[in-house]
């Protein structure tokens, strides 16, 4: 057996195609360019006078535009480093609300952030399992907020490995539960454009209090070193999260947000680009989703994101093991379940959002990985 790594099984495997070579199916890197618009856009904002810091609260040309895509008022939006950023930076604010002594809960299996975090700052964290039709049982839900004394839930849509897609009655449903409880909800909707079939429900129009919605542009416009994300929360959390944003983020790279603002301005949300790299990551999706099924692995529905979330055939017993093996011997890097749920083991995550032609060489490796 081998020894596993501490930290990320993301970091440690995609790191070693950075130093080995080979096909990065491990991290979510989109396999494709932002718009050249938008190259074009930066090259010609970064000879101008905006290498200063930006305003801590984000550009303010880039503000009123998601403002006005969403619907909500300047004292509603603050701009930050990442989606990762947004997420670390509401925990933070909440602890100075709730103290320390609470549970943390997502569903399973969850984002490395969702597991993450309360284990930085000595939170319990609790998953919740779906039932075999891959919904809640909210009566089970309710008891496990009570039993645990859980003041925290992260959601995503579509969700990260497993790219589901919660239902308008199921977002409600949560949201009702956590006013009851006394429960705040972050709701992660980074992969809110990469979508199979239907657009998710983002809950804007039930934003109240104990609601955060944390998105960025990382995926949809491939931009993930960018760092450009936002927060949309309720205005009583106004001066509170500036507050702390000040002093742990400060702000987002002025450049790259003129220019991103410049670009949406000309070109609008849910820009062609957007559509084509949607059209890219399911047909990606399908190709490599038949080949596993054809290799034994069971597929569950998946609704979007970026991922494909997939059940080992049964002659495999070690998700770790099998991704070591699959690297050692054909470099091609994808990440253990087990990084995501302590019950994954037999579980793996693929990156898909990559070139089909790229899937297609994964995919023949893969199949030599077995035939040997």
């Amino acid at each position: 057996m081998r020894t596993k790594p501490e930290g990320s099984y993301i970091s440690y495997f995609s790191n070693l195609v950075k130093s080995n070579g080979g096909i990065n199916l491990a991290q979510g890197i989109p396999g494709f360019q932002p718009p050249k618009k938008l190259i074009d856009i930066l090259n010609d904002v970064s000879s101008t006078e905006v290498h200063q810091y930006a305003p801590g609260i984000g550009n303010l040309k880039l503000r009123a535009l998601v403002e006005q895509y969403y619907g909500v008022s300047p004292d509603q939006l603050l701009m930050v480093q990442g989606a990762t950023e947004g997420l670390s930076l509401v925990y933070t604010y909440l602890l100075k609300i709730l103290g320390s002594d609470f549970g943390v809960l997502s569903f399973n299996p969850a984002y490395e952030s969702y597991s993450q975090l309360p284990k930085i700052f000595g939170q319990q964290f609790v998953e919740f399992y779906l039932d075999e039709n891959n919904s809640i049982d909210f009566d089970e839900l309710g008891k496990t907020v009570e039993r645990n004394r859980v003041k925290l839930i992260f959601i995503s849509s579509p969700g990260n490995p497993y790219g589901k897609i919660w239902s308008r009655d199921e977002i409600d449903n949560i949201l009702n539960l956590a006013e009851k409880h006394g429960v705040f909800i972050v709701f992660d909707s980074v992969y809110e454009e990469l979508y199979f079939e239907y657009k998710p429900y983002i809950p804007i129009d039930r934003l109240n209090e104990r609601l955060f919605i944390v998105s960025s542009f990382s995926k949809s416009l491939c931009i993930t070193g960018w760092r450009i994300g936002y927060i949309i929360h309720h205005s009583t959390h106004c001066k509170g999260l500036r507050a702390v944003h000040d002093y742990i983020g400060l702000c987002a790279p002025s450049v790259l947000q003129e220019a991103l603002a410049l670009y949406l301005s000309q070109n609008g949300y849910g820009c062609d680009f957007m559509e084509s790299f949607r059209e890219n990551v399911k047909l990606s999706f399908n190709e490599l989703g038949k080949a596993l099924i054809e290799l034994g692995f069971h597929v569950p529905k998946i609704d979007g994101g970026c991922f494909v979330w997939a059940e080992l055939p049964p002659k495999f017993d070690d998700g770790f093991e099998f991704a070591s093996e699959l690297y050692e011997q054909k470099r091609v890097a994808v990440i253990p379940g087990e990084h995501f749920s302590k019950s994954s083991t037999k579980w793996i995550r693929f990156n898909v959002a990559r070139p089909v032609d790229e899937i297609r060489l994964a995919v023949t490796s893969l199949k030599e990985f077995f035939r040997e």
